[in-house]
């Protein structure tokens, strides 16, 4: 017989909030930074990968079961390396900035979006079944979370994808002079303005769309779900 799961130390809502307010604080600081030059722009970066990282990581341990942590470990992972490289000199430069946030955008956009996609295929016909009262078929098992986790991670990859495509389409030495009138000013609108901008915006959607999500109210995992779960963190712990 299984006995009762003991509560986790976090949810996925947790880590939903937790990078709501890292992208929120990214966007805050591009919306209100006068300079949105390379270094910057890759200052903002770096500092929202490395935090979103930590969120990521802890979350492994903290918030997903054993055979569910694959997705929160490699995204983890890749927004690290990102947000170190960020913060090194050598690539706090135009190119710089526009090769890392694309490569980070599109890996942990198709990571996400292959996990989510993945969780709603087969989450219909995944969950166990009791064979007996509180006996769960045995047999290596990870048990799908909700399938409204798993269309966030959908919504949340597309979104992350679309951002490395639209950076990909901005020319980094791109450079439009224009005179407003009123203010008697001249002002040039350059392609890391643009590629820093881009990032703001989806910061803003991310951190909005997370935080929706995050405090939105779930429904209980249904019964055998959640038993198949215990099952498979005790014979899994890792």
């Amino acid at each position: 017989m299984t006995s009762p799961r003991p509560a986790r130390t976090l949810e996925v809502r947790h880590l939903q909030i937790a990078r709501a307010a890292f992208a929120a604080l990214a966007a805050i600081m591009v919306t209100f930074s006068p300079d949105h030059s390379a270094v910057i722009g890759m200052s903002i970066f770096s500092g929202f990968a490395i935090t979103t990282a930590l969120a990521f990581f802890a979350a492994v341990w903290l918030v997903y079961p054993s055979g569910r942590r694959w997705p929160a470990m490699l995204l983890g992972t890749t927004a690290l390396i990102a947000g170190m490289a960020g913060g090194l000199a050598p690539l706090r430069t135009i190119p710089g900035f526009f090769v890392t946030v694309i490569a980070w955008a599109l890996i942990s956009g198709v990571i996400e979006l292959t996990a989510g996609w993945r969780e709603l295929r087969h989450a219909p016909g995944r969950a166990r079944r009791e064979i007996a009262p509180g006996v769960v078929d045995a047999g290596p098992y990870a048990a799908p979370g909700p399938a409204s986790e798993a269309r966030d991670g959908v919504v949340i990859g597309v979104i992350t994808v679309i951002l490395g495509l639209a950076l990909l389409v901005v020319p980094t030495q791109y450079a439009l002079r224009y005179t407003v009138a009123e203010a008697h000013q001249s002002f040039t609108l350059t392609g890391i303005i643009i590629g820093v901008g881009l990032f703001g915006g989806y910061a803003v959607i991310v951190a909005v769309y997370l935080a929706i999500a995050g405090f939105s109210p779930r429904r209980p995992l249904p019964i055998e779900t959640e038993a198949a779960t215990a099952s498979a963190d005790q014979k899994d712990p890792a």
